[in-house]
């Protein structure tokens, strides 16, 4: 069983910064994909980022959605067993409840993981 918890979510400017982090307890994240995903109300949860175990290439590859490329920043440290996301260049449309995902039941942007974090708010305002 692994349990994620994120953090790093607040109230910011637009073009300011956040560092959100979902650390993993229970389990190493080792080899698991993990997926950054976000909510706003009203909407649906919608895919961020996702650091991806590409198994040919023993290595993680990344992908972000087209809205949040070159602004967006995932990363992984195994040793603290947490995943990063920078977000640089906030736009109000970036307001959202983010939640973190480890090992994805299918494809990686599809919100369908089997751990979830319980979610950190992001509020940009303009």
């Amino acid at each position: 069983q692994v349990q994620l918890v994120e953090s790093g979510g607040g109230l910011v400017q637009a073009v300011g910064s956040l560092t959100l982090s979902c650390a993993a307890s229970g389990r190493t994240f080792g080899t698991s994909t993990v997926g950054w995903f976000r909510q706003a109300p009203g909407k649906e949860r919608e895919f961020v980022a996702a650091s991806i175990w590409w198994g040919p290439t023993t290595s993680f590859v990344t992908s972000y959605a087209d809205s949040v490329k070159g602004r967006f920043t995932i990363s992984m440290d195994n040793a603290k067993n947490t995943v990063w996301l920078l977000l640089n260049g906030l736009k109000f449309e970036d307001t959202a409840v983010y939640y973190c995902g480890a090992d994805p039941q299918g494809r990686y942007h599809l919100p369908k993981y089997h751990y979830w974090g319980q979610g950190t708010q992001v509020t940009v305002s303009s």
